[in-house]
């Protein structure tokens, strides 16, 4: 009988501080491959702070971060990328003076060499995102809020991420945005991708994730199905109205 496959990332009693102040408290959450899991919680509960420290942009005081069964935990965050672990930053993270095109290689630089895998790369990217196409000699600080948000996703794809980490998808997005971003998403996803969301938008976690996990002041207060998650009315009106759930 085969053992059991590890899960594509796993992290264990991680715990983290900005100098003095403790944000994150022995937390561990798994993700398994081919999973849509979203982390949710009230502002301030270390959502972020978590997805960087799982990316390497941030070192945790205590625990480890394996992925794909391996402890990444002391790689630099490009060695992570360069495994699959991608980030997609809150705040529409792109190079506001750079084109759309820079921007797309700028996904590419851990093998910028590579010329045929580049260009695969650009190729996938904007099949996944053809409302980019138009756009590639434009300053990416020019376009609107939403094919910024595009941008940032199209340039994570030029890796080939096994595992996208995307923190708060919906930001300042339009309902009528919103959706072409959440379908682009589900592309991905359906390509093999693996999912971990942070969200504020109840209505987005639920259409993209199958798992979610509720943080509360840096701890995990609940894992298990989305459709379980949003029965828990102390937890979703904490979402909402940032109340905290009844102990």
């Amino acid at each position: 009988m085969n053992a059991q496959r590890p899960p594509l990332l796993q992290a264990s009693g991680i715990s983290f501080s900005y100098g003095a102040l403790q944000v994150l408290f022995d937390v561990s959450i798994e993700v398994r491959e081919g999973g849509r899991v979203c982390l949710l919680g009230t502002n301030g509960a270390g959502k972020s702070t978590l997805l960087q420290v799982m990316a390497g942009l941030n070192a945790p005081s205590t625990g480890t971060v394996a992925f794909a069964g391996e402890d990444v935990t002391g790689l630099r965050p490009e060695e992570r990328f360069e495994l699959g672990l991608a980030l997609v930053e809150g705040g529409r993270a792109v190079c506001s003076s750079l084109t759309v095109l820079e921007n797309l290689r700028l996904g590419a630089f851990p093998f910028m060499s590579d010329r045929s895998r580049v260009e695969s790369g650009i190729e996938r990217a904007l099949h996944t995102f053809p409302q980019l196409a138009s756009r590639l000699g434009q300053a990416a600080g020019t376009l609107s809020g939403g094919e910024q948000q595009m941008l940032a996703l199209a340039r994570s794809l030029m890796s080939s991420p096994r595992l996208l980490m995307i923190d708060e998808l919906a930001l300042g997005l339009a309902p009528v945005v919103m959706e072409s971003v959440v379908s682009a998403v589900e592309e991905m996803t359906r390509s093999g991708i693996t999912l971990l969301l942070v969200e504020q938008s109840l209505n987005v976690a639920v259409a993209l994730a199958d798992e979610g996990f509720f943080m509360e002041k840096g701890e995990i207060r609940f894992s298990g199905r989305t459709e379980d998650l949003m029965s828990r009315g102390d937890l979703v009106r904490s979402v909402f109205f940032g109340t905290a759930p009844a102990q």
